[in-house]
């Protein structure tokens, strides 16, 4: 197997689950007690902007609640101790505890809660309040403010970005993620294409586990800082049973 250097790290639900963060479709098909279509297309927020403004305002107040769990701080480990080339956690969360775990190279594909984008000058702003349609933009001055979330139907941020770092990989590690949601169910075979291994770390397997070269079933606040002391001692993952 070819030396480890570079390692991408996409997280999903799951990693924040277990810091008491809903995931994001519940088995009945809504998110907080509201239908998705409400609350995350571009439409339900034409139909009722001040619904979205609330459930988004709501979400981010309740952060304050949460903590980041072992495995969001066995990530920030990895990415501080590794010395053979760079961690990148590429994450589809739309909440902090990445950051407040301690790692620092984060890319928010779907956008982050503590910002708010700005529809008539596209700046996005660190943003910790309530937001509301009178919400005025810091950077020029108009109430044309939106959650700086990307909803179904809309691009991820930073695409070129995340394809960038998997194009540079050498190691692909899924967290916590349902294999549904797309572009980020298909970075997996992206790195199959590019030749280099990948692990799934998720209670059950995930609709793309057939794709990865290992499989890690469990807590990922266990899961996750086992591999890491490993992987960060021995420099490999030769420790890992191939899947069949």
């Amino acid at each position: 197997m070819a030396e480890i250097r570079n390692i991408v790290i996409l997280t999903g639900a799951g990693i924040s689950q277990e810091s008491g963060i809903p995931t994001f479709r519940s088995e009945d098909g809504l998110w907080e007690q509201h239908r998705v279509e409400d609350v995350a297309t571009p439409e339900g927020y034409i139909r009722d902007p001040d619904l979205v403004h609330r459930f988004y305002s709501r979400l981010r107040k309740n952060l304050d609640n949460v903590k980041p769990n072992p495995a969001h701080e066995a990530l920030a480990r990895l990415e501080k101790e590794w010395r053979r080339g760079s961690v990148t956690v590429v994450t589809q969360n739309i909440d902090d505890l990445h950051e407040r775990g301690g790692s620092k190279n984060v890319i928010h594909m779907h956008g982050e809660l503590k910002s708010i984008l700005c529809k008539e000058c596209g700046a996005h702003t660190r943003w910790e309040q309530d937001s509301s349609e009178d919400s005025v933009c810091p950077v020029c001055g108009k109430k044309e403010l939106r959650p700086d979330i990307v909803w179904f139907g809309e691009m991820p941020y930073f695409m070129e970005e995340i394809d960038s770092c998997l194009s540079r990989g050498s190691l692909f590690l899924s967290i916590g993620t349902s294999g549904v949601v797309y572009p980020a169910a298909g970075f997996v075979r992206t790195v199959n294409r590019l030749g280099y291994p990948s692990v799934e770390f998720n209670l059950t397997p995930s609709l793309q586990n057939s794709s990865f070269t290992y499989s890690v079933y469990g807590k990922a606040g266990v899961t996750v800082p086992d591999f890491v002391s490993r992987l960060l001692e021995s420099g490999s993952i030769d420790f890992l049973k191939k899947q069949s």
